[in-house]
Order: structure tokens, then C-alpha cells, then sequence
């Protein structure tokens, strides 16, 4: 990592324009800076002539939360995941439910301090087999996230991303993904229309690292969608998504249909009925995802893994608790041999549901 001193640090993914303005060339937006100010994104900054990160080393908090949080069903289930997030976002969702973290301009927001080795450590003694960047998008603390895992890697323990998925290619989007080992993207709709007007952020994008992840990558990932009411819900909207994730990603990509409640910006939609997390699943699984799953609610059927070939139940969810288990030791199905897609090192963990606030401060060395 290039020299720092407390949070702030220099940075790769920027260029210098003919009117004197500096750009960041990390995610879309391609913030055109001068001397002083920060970019959407609020942690990235041209000082000194260069794109610089604010946050290096500083969190809004850690916790020990089940991987099937995040959520992924299939990267290492029931195993407990050292979760964490700094400040700030580049998208400007309107329904943003983490807005205190996301859209804080509170340099008290981020109250916990860790520099790569000890997350690493407390990992490790925690027991937790990964780490995930999350709560705010980790696209905009790139240096800081790469690493923390390089950390990670160095001790066993893999790393995940939850992202939007709204990063440049050709440098930072290879950079980033490569330091990871599992991620979720937030798809949060198919319309270029609801990612302009409700998440000030376009689809294409998106769309072009889902591409990149699944072909030039072995990055597990799964998919997430939050259905708002009158939004992104409709019959045809979720089959021209999931038509599109089994055309272009294949049928093995899980995705996850989440419910959604009034927050932020969003105060005046009602919150998602279960039924319809229903139908999407039934959307999908119609058009050929092969693991579709719902996710908010209390929903064994729609929580659970089945096989495709068989349809065994091959691991049986109710929100974050797994209550049953029919893998082999590689992810075949105890009764027909077929593989199940996904990350599966031996049996299931027994994490459970619970959520486990830690302070880094307890592991420094």
C-alpha cells in the first residue's frame, strides 16, 4: 500500500484533465475534482492534485453476523462472517435502508479503527472463516478492502464483497474482484429508468461486471434484489431479469428476492408483501435459476436450497438458521450425486442467527 498517515491515503485510479481538474476513474460516476473537494462518494478527495481515500483504516463498526446475511446461500453456510463498512456510497439510493452509514458526512460515524493485520487476527479468533466489505459499498474504499484481504488471505480466511457492482473496468474493477473470493451484487432492478431516477446510478454497468465475474473471474456470487412495490415488481420486469441472468450468467446464479420497508427517502411505499417475493421466485425459477430464494421473511420453502436434478431438499433454511443438511463434502447431493453450485468445505457451520457486535480495539497486537 502507497505511504498514508492516520485515514487518509493515496490512491491508483485517476487522471489528470486539460482544465486543470482531477478524475477519479474508479466507479462510474468519474468524479471531475478540483483542489479541495470531495467526490458523491464523500471519502474520496483531490488533495495535493490526486484522488486521495479519506477512510483508510477506519470503520462505522464490526459484527459477527451468518454468511447467509449478506446474503449467500451457497458460500460456506451456517459459517459466522466477520462483517464491516466504513462511510459514504456512490449511489444515491432513495430507499437506501443503511442510510446512517451509506449517506454519512460524520467523520464520528466511523468510531472504530483497524489497519488490515488485526482485522485478520480477529478474524481468525473469532473463529470466522471470511470477511465481508459491506453495510456501505466497498467499491469506494477499494484500497483500503484490497488489503484487508491480501491480510485475510495471508491467515486462511477469504474475503467477500457486498457491492453494487458500480466499478470501472480496466483497472479498478480487475484490481478489486481479484482480491476477492465470494460477493454479492445488489441488481437492484432491470431498468435504466429505476437506477436514474430512484438510485442517481445507471444499469449497464452493473450488468457489464456481472459479465466480467462470471466469465474472467472464479469469484462465487450471487445476486440480490429488493422489491419495492410499484418499482421494480412487476410480472414482466422479473422475467426479463431472470431471462436475462440464465442467458447471459448461466443457471447456477443464485438470486435473492428481499423485501423491502419504508425507509430513507422512501417513506411513502408499503412495505413488500410476502406474495410477491413468492411470484418472483416462481419467475425465476420458471425461466431456469436454478436457486432462487426469498429473503426478510420467515419462508422455509423459499429460504431452502434444492437439489435441481432431484429436487432432495438439500439444505433447509428458515431466515438465517439451517436445520438440515444433505451435501456430501464436496456439494453433491446426498441422493442423486449431483453437484450443487456453490463454495461448500466440508459439512454446514452451526453459526445460527445470531449477530455478535465486536471492538478492534481488543485485537491489536
Amino acid at each position: 500500500m502507497n505511504s498514508h498517515s492516520d485515514s487518509t491515503v493515496t490512491t491508483r485510479h485517476w487522471h489528470r484533465l486539460d482544465d486543470g481538474r482531477i478524475q477519479c476513474d474508479v466507479c462510474p460516476r468519474l468524479c471531475k475534482l478540483h483542489e479541495g473537494q470531495r467526490g458523491f462518494c464523500f471519502v474520496r478527495s483531490c488533495q495535493n492534485e490526486q484522488i486521495v481515500l479519506t477512510t483508510y483504516g477506519r470503520s462505522s463498526g464490526f459484527c459477527v453476523d451468518p454468511v447467509e446475511k449478506k446474503p449467500l446461500n451457497h458460500f460456506l453456510p451456517g459459517t459466522p462472517i466477520l462483517s464491516f463498512g466504513t462511510a459514504g456510497c456512490n449511489l444515491g439510493c432513495k430507499f437506501c435502508q443503511n442510510w446512517d452509514i451509506s449517506k454519512s458526512r460524520e467523520i464520528n460515524t466511523l468510531a472504530d479503527q483497524a489497519d488490515p493485520v488485526t482485522i485478520a487476527q480477529a478474524a481468525q479468533q473469532l473463529n470466522c472463516r471470511s470477511v465481508a466489505f459491506t453495510y456501505n459499498d466497498p467499491v469506494i474504499f477499494l484500497e483500503y478492502a484490497i488489503d484487508v484481504a491480501a491480510a485475510c488471505h495471508e491467515v486462511g480466511v477469504r474475503t467477500v464483497a457486498v457491492t453494487a457492482g458500480e466499478i470501472c473496468g480496466s483497472g479498478p474493477r480487475e484490481e478489486f474482484f481479484a482480491a476477492m473470493n465470494g460477493a454479492n451484487i445488489d441488481l437492484k432492478a432491470f431498468t435504466e429508468r429505476f437506477y436514474r431516477d430512484v438510485c442517481s446510478s445507471h444499469l449497464q454497468p452493473v450488468l457489464e461486471t456481472l459479465q466480467y465475474l462470471r466469465y474472467e473471474t472464479d469469484v462465487w456470487f450471487e445476486l440480490t434484489t429488493l422489491l419495492i412495490p410499484g418499482e421494480n415488481d412487476s410480472d414482466a420486469e422479473l422475467d426479463e431479469m431472470t431471462g436475462w441472468v440464465v442467458s447471459e450468467l448461466g443457471p447456477d446464479i443464485p438470486m435473492h428476492f428481499t423485501a423491502f420497508h419504508p425507509d430513507f427517502r422512501m417513506q411513502n411505499k408499503p412495505h413488500t408483501p410476502p406474495a410477491t417475493l413468492t411470484r418472483a421466485r416462481e419467475i425465476a425459477i420458471r425461466n431456469g435459476v436454478r436457486y432462487a430464494y426469498t429473503g426478510n421473511v420467515h419462508d422455509a420453502d423459499g429460504g431452502s436450497t434444492c437439489c435441481h436434478a432431484c429436487d432432495e431438499r438439500l439444505i433447509e433454511r428458515d431466515w438465517y438458521v439451517l436445520s438440515s443438511w444433505r451435501l456430501t463434502e464436496d456439494g453433491r447431493c446426498q441422493s442423486c450425486g449431483e453437484l450443487c453450485a456453490g463454495l461448500f468445505d466440508g459439512g454446514p457451520g452451526n453459526w445460527g442467527a445470531r449477530r455478535w457486535p465486536v471492538r478492534l480495539s481488543e485485537f491489536r497486537p
